[in-house]
């Protein structure tokens, strides 16, 4: 078992490129199911909550490949990678 309070203070690492995408700040939750739907990483820039611009990063569950002591680790394309996709279907 994980508390939330560890579970936030863990590294997030994209396997895709070994980049440090942040830290989780938030989850969501299927309250039919009651399982994690997704992790959150709060994206830098703003203070206290409420000055700057905030980019936020949503990691689906099934994208988390392994919870370390340490770090986590996730299957991660960024925006500019799936737009570049699209754009070839």
């Amino acid at each position: 078992m994980v508390k939330i309070s560890e579970f936030q203070i863990k590294d997030v690492v994209n396997v895709a490129d070994g980049k440090r995408l942040g830290n989780i700040g938030d989850i969501e939750i299927n309250l039919s199911t009651g399982k994690i739907e997704a992790v959150v990483i709060s994206g830098s820039g703003r203070v206290l909550g409420i000055f700057g611009k905030e980019n936020e990063v949503v990691i689906p569950w099934k994208n988390i490949i392994k919870i370390g002591q340490d770090v986590i680790l996730v299957r991660y394309k960024g925006i500019e990678a799936q737009l570049h996709e699209e754009a070839e279907v």
